[in-house]
């Protein structure tokens, strides 16, 4: 399978060459770095897109108005973009793309979790850590994780979680997803890494999963683009392609 990244020349891009190069079943035909043309993606089977929010959506546009097939790891996917996109796919039938807030078979696992203990827990918020070269807050797995936490609490007939607070000028309370705190923190030497805290009378559960490599993401790019092809349309979670 012939492979292009998109955003080559970052941490994650890097690493995902070398992972697409170590693979004996795939080949990089196209490494593409800021300010390179996409051009025809040196007539890639499908693309890896590892560039920026802002770009993203418009690269994604350029494969799959080419037939290419894309597998996502930037972030800022919000409904709107979603919906634009899957209006594009239905214009092209046959090309599949999957958008993966995490490619960490862990962190993936640490969602799963959380989604299955929302239901039984009064309390939740969500810190999550990484890098300070990271450009958005919070994280697109904080987010998805969120959303999953919130879908299992309605499913659970749970009302708002408890909060007293009346002022807080200086959004010390975090940003709320989905009717959930998250909380994002940037320091030097960390990865990825997220916490998702839960609390009942009497109790707490901690649900942590730490990136400390991006080499750990690396499996599940390369099981997107083993697996995007087989799947025509929008895939939105690498847990549908693996399973969990």
């Amino acid at each position: 399978m012939r492979v292009a990244v998109i955003g080559a020349g970052g941490r994650m891009g890097s690493a995902a060459c070398a992972a697409v190069e170590a693979a004996d079943d795939l080949e990089l035909v196209a490494a593409i770095r800021r300010g390179d043309e996409l051009g025809d993606l040196g007539d890639a089977d499908v693309a890896v897109e590892l560039s920026v929010p802002d770009a993203a959506p418009g690269h994604v546009r350029h494969c799959v108005e080419r037939g290419v097939h894309a597998v996502v790891g930037t972030t800022g996917w919000d409904d709107e973009r979603l919906a634009d996109l899957r209006g594009l796919l239905e214009e092209h039938p046959g090309v599949g793309v999957v958008i993966a807030p995490n490619f960490a078979v862990g962190a993936l696992l640490m969602m799963s979790f959380a989604r299955q203990a929302a239901r039984f827990y009064e309390s939740v918020e969500i810190v999550e850590l990484h890098h300070p070269d990271k450009v958005d807050a919070p994280s697109g797995t904080a987010s998805r994780t969120a959303a999953l936490v919130g879908e299992a609490r309605r499913e659970a007939g749970l009302g708002s979680v408890p909060d007293a607070t009346r002022t807080d000028p200086g959004g010390a309370r975090g940003a709320v997803v989905d009717g959930v705190h998250v909380h994002a923190v940037r320091q030097r030497g960390l990865v990825a890494h997220q916490e998702v805290l839960f609390g009942a009378p009497g109790e707490g559960l901690t649900i942590r999963h730490d990136s400390y490599d991006r080499e750990s993401f690396m499996p599940g790019v390369l099981a997107g683009v083993r697996a995007v092809t087989d799947r025509p349309g929008l895939t939105v979670g690498l847990e549908h392609v693996l399973g969990i």
